[in-house]
């Protein structure tokens, strides 16, 4: 209504104040999801991870239909807890990977499990710009981003996924190599 009437420089001012506030409103959703996977009750059930998993896939293409990104997940990855914590735990992972691929020709984020210490572990792997080695645990901190990390987020992502994780009884780790990708592992018990 007001836009022919304004010129250039108050339609910028205009739009400036409009990316803060969204900014601003993405910040309070991260902090109350990261306060609301400490406190939020358990429930356990049956959880069909891959179906998760795809879904999280179609929502990031569908949001940009122009990327070309090869998802890789299986049938059939199940776990024991509570859908709606997991689901978020998903939609962190994934939506990274699909973060820290844009611009990647040949992108490919894969969901699977792979067998540790008797058991399995559930990861995401990516073929992004990785990160050194030495610093996998910092970037679980919350408000920490490795540099050369501004890719929007607030740093509040991955620990809210390792305070989920933990709140299920496991346990989160990551593994990067500059320039080859990262890969993101978790368990639940």
């Amino acid at each position: 209504m007001c836009g022919p009437v304004l010129d250039d420089v108050c339609l910028s001012y205009l739009q400036q104040c409009y990316q803060g506030a969204l900014r601003m409103s993405r910040l309070v959703d991260s902090l109350l999801n990261f306060s609301r996977a400490g406190r939020v009750a358990l429930r356990r059930e049956r959880v069909d991870l891959a179906a998760m998993a795809k879904e999280a896939a179609r929502e990031l293409t569908g949001a940009s239909p122009e990327r070309e990104v090869i998802f890789e997940i299986p049938d059939g990855v199940f776990a024991d807890g509570d859908p709606d914590l997991l689901r978020l735990v998903l939609d962190n992972l994934l939506g990274n990977a699909w973060k820290f691929t844009e611009g990647l020709r040949g992108a490919v984020i894969e969901f699977g499990t792979v067998a540790i210490d008797g058991g399995f572990a559930y990861f995401v792997r990516d073929n992004g710009p990785g990160f050194e080695a030495a610093r996998a645990e910092k970037i679980f901190a919350p408000f920490q981003r490795l540099p050369g990390t501004q890719k929007g987020g607030f740093g509040i992502g991955l620990a809210t996924v390792q305070r989920i994780i933990q709140r299920h009884g496991g346990h989160t780790w990551a593994e990067g190599t500059p320039g080859k990708g990262a890969i993101f592992y978790f368990t639940v018990r």
